[in-house]
């Protein structure tokens, strides 16, 4: 009777005109192969996030769609914003 608990990469999305990247961690606690639950959690990403702690999963998402387009809109958005 071997009980494991594991982390595990749900679901990456990317949302929104920014480029947002959501991330859904799932952790599953599993005994003799056998899933006996699972709880998720998730965090979003904004485009000018440090993402080195990220799963290598998610940083190759972050960076196949953080253009320096994206990222620079990013950042003009937002000091546009600090202007209001």
């Amino acid at each position: 009777m071997a009980i494991t608990k594991e982390t595990q990469i749900g679901k990456i999305e990317v949302v929104g005109k920014h480029k947002f990247v959501q991330v859904r961690t799932d952790t599953v606690v599993i005994e003799d192969n056998e899933e006996l639950s699972r709880k998720y959690h998730r965090h979003t990403l904004a485009p000018d996030a440090v993402i080195t702690d990220e799963h290598s999963e998610v940083q190759s998402v972050c960076n196949a769609v953080w253009t320096q387009d994206v990222k620079d809109a990013w950042t003009t958005f937002k000091a546009e914003q600090q202007d209001i």
